[in-house]
């Protein structure tokens, strides 16, 4: 049995549909004035950022019922539409609808894709 180390602990983690789970990125304690603010105030940002650990599958498309034709497996494949939000691209995202959740000790945020305003991604582009 192999253990359980910090770089592979989330990979048991499945996010579902459209949804990503976010590292927040540690901003700064002060502002550019030199004010230090709490950690209350910079948590109640509108916009907030971090990195993305892992992503959903996408949205998922319904499937056409045919039940007319007996020949058809019964197997039901899921299809997704796949999302553009990819592991390891910089999320600025809504903070109204973030959801924090605390896992192993450490703070995450589940995003819908939908609230993901850019992605910076460190791929050429061209």
């Amino acid at each position: 049995m192999i253990g359980l180390t910090s770089d592979n602990t989330l990979k048991k983690l499945i996010i579902v549909g459209d949804r990503v789970l976010i590292r927040p990125k540690k901003d700064s304690e002060k502002t550019d004035s030199g004010i230090f603010l709490p950690p209350g105030v910079r948590e109640k940002e509108k916009i907030q950022s971090g990195y993305i650990v892992k992503a959903g599958p996408g949205y998922p498309i319904p499937m056409p019922t045919e039940e007319d034709e007996a020949w058809k497996s019964d197997e039901e494949q899921i299809k997704y539409v796949p999302l553009q939000a990819k592991e390891a691209d910089l999320a600025i995202f809504l903070q109204k609808s973030a959801f924090e959740v605390i896992y192993e000790g450490e703070k995450f945020l589940i995003v819908p894709q939908s609230s993901i305003l850019m992605l910076e991604r460190e791929e050429d582009l061209l």
